[in-house]
């Protein structure tokens, strides 16, 4: 673990892996050090966000350094179910790079409960863990330059749902009519780091 002061209003927590990021995050979720307004957590790092006013960084530290590892279970946002039409551009790809047939990659996909690990890329992009180690592939070699908004794809140990129109390179296998982002929504993210999802066909 290494700690860097980010001035006087962030730490930033550098971890060996995911694994270890969910362990920490949930333990400081269940308690949170006196200042810390909110965490942010990504691939292989903890972002704690610190009121100047109320926090003491070096105290921040000295508890995140104490703090024992919990469970991503524990800090469960919910269970979001979410309906995919498996026709994406790349499934054939994905079933080819897994050995697995389409039908395969589809039960794979839809027999796990995945978690949001993290956020990024793009506004309420989700990246999805926990899910089939039978799924992990690469990123395509060449990103699109326009994916559409519901595009549900694959990369690395990843599974993500994108909540716009943007430029990608994951593996798409299906998409969703379920809208990820809404800004006059609150939370306007659906998928938020500790929510639960389950995919589920839809014909």
């Amino acid at each position: 673990m290494r700690v860097l002061h980010c001035a006087d209003s962030g730490l930033l927590v550098e971890l060996d892996d995911l694994d270890a990021v969910q362990s920490l995050y949930a333990a400081l979720s269940a308690a949170l050090p006196e200042g810390v307004t909110d965490l942010v957590p990504a691939a292989r790092t903890l972002l704690l966000r610190l009121d100047p006013r109320r926090a003491d960084p070096d105290a921040v530290e000295r508890a995140v350094r104490e703090a024992r590892p919990g469970r991503s279970a524990e800090r469960s946002e919910g269970l979001v179910r979410i309906p995919v039409v498996y026709d994406g551009e790349d499934l054939a790809e994905v079933a080819r790079l897994t050995g697995l047939t389409e039908r395969e990659v589809v039960r794979e996909h839809t027999s796990s409960e995945w978690t949001v690990a993290f956020g990024g890329f793009a506004p309420g992009f989700g990246y999805l863990a926990g899910g089939s180690a039978l799924l992990e592939v690469p990123r395509r070699t060449e990103s699109r330059t326009k994916v559409p908004a519901g595009a549900v794809g694959l990369a690395g140990r990843f599974s993500g749902i994108y909540p716009r129109e943007s430029p990608g390179g994951w593996q798409l296998i299906g998409r969703t009519g379920v809208e990820i982002w809404q800004v006059d929504r609150e939370p306007p993210a659906l998928l938020r780091p500790g929510v639960r999802v389950r995919f589920q066909e839809a014909r």
